[in-house]
């Protein structure tokens, strides 16, 4: 067992029968396998961490977004000289809470870039 409650190598997830299904444990033959055999058994701070990541991971991609649909805008010329001023502020003050929060969470910008596998990572490397 480990510090979680689970066999070794099993991860957080402790697998048996699919919930709510009745004697679905003796026919697998796993024993313990019963109504609950699907449990998460997990650390609350690992949860709160990875849960501060996804969100801030998905506040930056919104962000870089919105960045290059600006900068998109002001090279068509669609902007007055005014809103690019106010869009360039908020941006800027945008960039510089999402780093604040990082820091908060103990977070670097490296860490928002999730490894989608074949796909690449989810946020591009180079800034426009």
């Amino acid at each position: 067992m480990t510090a979680t409650g689970g066999e070794a190598g099993a991860g957080p997830w402790r697998m048996g029968a699919v919930p709510g299904t009745a004697g679905a444990g003796e026919r697998s033959g796993n024993p313990r396998a019963g109504p609950d055999a699907w449990r998460l058994n997990t650390d609350p701070e690992a949860v709160r961490r990875d849960l501060s990541r996804l969100v801030l991971t998905l506040v930056e991609l919104i962000r870089q977004l919105v960045e290059r649909q600006c900068v998109r805008r002001m090279d068509q010329g669609d902007l007055s000289d005014e809103q690019i001023e106010t869009l360039g502020l908020t941006l800027m003050r945008l960039e510089e809470a999402m780093t604040e929060l990082c820091e908060r969470f103990g977070l670097s910008p490296s860490d928002l870039n999730l490894d989608l596998g074949p796909l690449g990572t989810l946020l591009p490397t180079d800034t426009p």
